[in-house]
């Protein structure tokens, strides 16, 4: 059986346009369904989040609090950010065989 040449898919400006362009074009024209899409890449996905409770010392939100203000920072944002990095930082520590 001779394979239908595929159409390129278009370049779009934003995901309307993207999906107007979808409603009116088949899917099998563009893409070669019998192959296996290995590892796909989902760049523009926003990562999934989890509410967490946890207590504090009051001291420690003034001061997180006062740190924000002086960064123009929500201060949630700015303790999610610290706490990335020190994670960061003691696995790069522990991968090297570093760690104290």
């Amino acid at each position: 059986m001779k394979k239908k040449k595929l159409h390129k898919i278009p370049s779009f400006r934003n995901e309307d346009e993207e999906a107007a362009f979808w409603l009116s074009h088949d899917f099998a024209d563009y893409y070669d369904s019998s192959k296996q899409v290995m590892k796909p890449v989902f760049s523009h996905l926003k990562p999934s989040t989890q509410s967490i409770t946890i207590r504090l010392p009051k001291t420690l939100v003034g001061r997180l609090k006062i740190l924000a203000n002086e960064l123009d920072v929500p201060y949630q944002s700015l303790v999610k950010v610290l706490l990335d990095e020190k994670v960061k930082e003691k696995l790069a520590l522990k991968h090297t065989g570093m760690e104290a």
